[in-house]
């Protein structure tokens, strides 16, 4: 499924799957020994790039209370050197 398609999605699923990635980057930085085999997207930069899109599609008003822009921020700092 391409980012086009998961933004046309349902918000229940792309929370689910915002979840996820979030889940992905937590095991990623832990017990995942920074494989990018273990993220959702496939890659550190996608995988945020993917994450920022999902928060981004919903509403003010309807934006997860469990993630805000700038942990995944710190997601990005933290798995992509370059983005210091």
């Amino acid at each position: 499924m391409v980012m086009e398609e998961i933004l046309q999605q349902d918000s229940r699923f792309r929370y689910m799957l915002l979840g996820r990635m979030q889940s992905d980057c937590e095991f990623y930085l832990g017990y995942g020994n920074r494989n990018t085999s273990r993220l959702w997207a496939g890659s550190e930069e996608r995988q945020i790039e993917y994450m920022k899109q999902l928060y981004n599609s919903f509403d003010e008003d309807e934006k997860p209370q469990w993630i805000s822009m700038s942990q995944i921020e710190e997601y990005a700092r933290q798995m992509i050197p370059s983005a210091e």
